[in-house]
């Protein structure tokens, strides 16, 4: 909103020297500064209301008697998520084209799995339920934002030059067409491929991160480091120049997003300082579900989703980790009449907790990790 009133203040005024808003390094930076400290400030204000009104996190038995025991988090303040959510939506709002159909869908996912986060928090919270949202009602809300962006961006006129096809990365062509059976078929079936595909993504994205939320500033952490290379990867496909230079597919408008995705960065930074450990408040689902949207859509929105089990490495083992715990124990149950475990615990970062390994360290190897992953996708721009 800001954005548009200083546009009109220029064409009122001109020249005023409101025309160093126009470029979008500029209003990137005014995102992050303004994102960064309305989740320093406003976010001490968030937490201190949450202690007052006893929103803090249970802890189930299980955890408390099992291998690894988080007792002593008991009460610590959660629906930190909350901070995020403000601080992005804040710093978009104020500095970001909000008209522009990037913006606002990047935007609508963030919001719309915050929400469905938020439930979840308030019925375990609140209302006492330890079970807090149906996993269908998750899973639907999920699949119902999956469809919207990924309708969009398919069908929007605007974007009808390059709907179908995504960065395929180590290629030569680097492109990969999703409307692939086009020539089979005689007419265009893409949208039968590629909108499930999106609803997946972000499903899936969504839950791994929601899975990595265990250890003091880890999801935070990873995070924060995965958007500073969607950043990158952002403004690329949004200029001409660098796009021409990386030999990736210049999406106009596209741009647009990189305030976005800078306040979501900041915004990461900025809650590290409350939940890092020892962790003054959890994101909760209000956080992780928000975060895992907003990554997942705005990989999708710069077509860069191949790129995800790399950029995003950790989310993807600590997924992979509870699907195979799960399916290994279910196996052996069946053909050993006793189920047995691959790791001690699952998601991976509970094994290596149940190990003995301090959580501070676990989550300082798991963002050295991440770091190391989020540069090697970077580099997978100039190899081929």
């Amino acid at each position: 909103m800001l954005y548009y009133l200083i546009q009109y203040l220029e064409r009122l005024y001109e020249p005023t020297g409101f025309q160093v808003f126009q470029f979008l390094t500029v209003r990137a930076a005014l995102a992050a500064m303004t994102s960064l400290l309305l989740a320093l400030f406003g976010g001490r204000w968030i937490i201190n209301w949450l202690s007052r009104q006893q929103l803090g996190e249970s802890v189930r038995e299980g955890e408390s008697a099992g291998a690894v025991s988080h007792a002593h988090k008991a009460g610590t303040p959660t629906m930190g998520g909350i901070v995020i959510l403000m601080a992005v939506l804040g710093a978009t709002l104020l500095w970001g084209a909000i008209v522009e159909v990037y913006v606002w869908l990047a935007v609508l996912a963030m919001a719309w799995m915050g929400a469905v986060g938020f439930a979840d928090d308030y019925i375990k919270t609140i209302i006492g339920d330890k079970e807090g949202l149906p996993g269908l009602a998750k899973i639907g809300a999920q699949v119902a934002i999956g469809l919207i962006v990924g309708l969009v961006l398919y069908f929007w006129p605007g974007f009808e030059e390059f709907h179908t096809i995504t960065y395929l990365p180590f290629f030569k062509e680097r492109v990969f067409d999703y409307n692939f059976l086009e020539a089979a078929v005689a007419y265009d079936i893409g949208w039968a491929i590629y909108v499930p595909v999106v609803v997946f993504i972000i499903t899936a994205v969504s839950n791994a991160v929601n899975l990595t939320d265990g250890l003091d500033g880890l999801t935070t952490g990873v995070s924060a480091f995965v958007v500073m290379g969607l950043l990158i990867l952002t403004y690329a496909s949004g200029n001409r120049l660098a796009a021409d230079f990386l030999n990736i597919t210049y999406l106009p408008g596209v741009g647009e997003l990189t305030v976005f995705v800078a306040a979501l960065a900041a915004a990461c930074f900025g809650f590290l300082w409350f939940n890092g450990y020892p962790a003054t408040v959890f994101m909760g689902d209000t956080g992780s579900l928000a975060l895992g949207a907003a990554i997942g859509a705005v990989t999708i929105m710069i077509r860069k989703e191949l790129l995800l089990p790399l950029l995003g490495a950790i989310y993807f083992l600590e997924a992979l980790s509870v699907i195979c715990q799960t399916l290994w124990f279910k196996y052996t149950r069946w053909h050993r009449g006793r189920g047995e475990r691959l790791l001690f615990m699952a998601p991976f970062h509970h094994h290596f907790e149940a190990r003995g390994t301090h959580e501070s360290k676990i989550v300082t190897r798991f963002w050295i990790v991440t770091a190391i992953t989020v540069i090697a996708a970077l580099l997978t721009l100039r190899i081929r």
